[in-house]
C-alpha cells in the first residue's frame, strides 16, 4: 500500500454519499438511474480476458441492483458476494433474482467501514471508486481491497474517464485513466487489460468510462 495512506488527511470531505442518499436514488428501481445497463458487457469482457471462471470467488463492491450477479449466476458461479451501502438497491437485486438470490451472499455495508473476513479471487467495482474523492476515503478503500485480496486476485474497475462527468447523482467524482488507477493501487498490482466505454444513460447522455483489470502480484 502506498505510504501516504498511513497519514490520512481527515479534514478532507468524506465523499461517497450516505446510505440514505443511495436508498433515495434507488427508490423507484434501478432502470432509471444514470448508471443502469441492461447487460454488463465490459465487466464480462474483462473478466474473460483475465481468465476468470465459475470456479473463482467474486465480490461485486457497490454492486447494488446491477445485473452482473444475474449473469454470473447463469454462468454457474457459486461463490458470489454483492456489497452495497444501500439496502434498497440490494432488495431490488434479490427480488429480481428470485430463488437464485439464495446462491449469493448479500452484504449491506459502507465499503470504507467494512472489514473483510476472507479473501476473493475477483474484486469487481463498477462506478464506486470514482465517488471517493478524499484522501481518507481512497485510503480506506485500498485497505478494504488489500484485506479482501491475495496474490493472484484480479480487480476490475469501471470509473469515469478523464473526459467523463465531474459529478454523478448529485455528488462530485474523481476521474481516472488506467495509469491513475494504477497509481492509486500501488506497485503490488499490475495492469492486465483496459478498455474505454461510451456508456449511454437511460436519458441518452453519453458518459465516457475507463475500464481496467489488474492482478495482485505482491503480498
Amino acid at each position: 500500500m502506498p505510504p501516504a495512506c498511513h497519514t490520512a488527511r481527515l479534514m478532507e470531505g468524506a465523499g461517497g454519499g450516505t446510505a440514505e442518499h443511495w436508498d433515495t436514488a434507488y427508490a423507484h428501481g434501478d432502470d432509471t438511474c444514470s448508471w443502469f445497463q441492461s447487460r454488463p458487457v465490459r465487466s464480462l469482457a474483462l473478466l474473460d480476458r483475465a481468465g476468470i471462471t465459475p470456479a473463482d470467488s467474486l465480490i461485486d463492491v457497490g454492486g447494488g441492483a446491477a445485473r452482473l450477479v444475474d449473469e454470473l449466476v447463469q454462468r454457474g458461479f457459486v461463490d458470489l458476494t454483492v456489497l452495497d451501502i444501500s439496502q434498497v438497491a440490494l432488495s431490488h437485486a434479490r427480488a429480481r433474482l428470485g430463488p437464485s438470490a439464495d446462491r449469493v451472499t448479500w452484504v449491506a455495508a459502507d465499503l470504507c467501514e467494512w472489514e473483510p473476513t476472507r479473501t476473493y479471487r475477483v474484486w469487481h467495482d463498477r462506478a464506486v471508486l470514482h465517488f471517493f474523492t478524499s484522501h481518507d476515503q481512497r485510503c480506506r478503500y485500498r485497505r478494504a481491497l488489500e484485506a479482501a485480496s491475495a496474490p493472484g486476485t484480479v480487480a476490475v474497475f469501471g470509473c469515469f474517464a478523464p473526459d467523463g462527468p465531474p459529478s454523478c447523482s448529485g455528488l462530485p467524482v474523481t476521474r481516472y485513466d488506467p495509469s491513475g488507477i494504477a497509481e492509486l493501487l500501488g506497485s503490488s498490482w499490475e495492469l492486465v487489460a483496459h478498455e474505454r466505454e461510451e456508456h449511454t444513460t437511460p436519458r441518452q447522455a453519453v458518459q465516457p468510462f475507463t475500464w481496467a483489470a489488474f492482478r495482485r502480484t505482491g503480498g
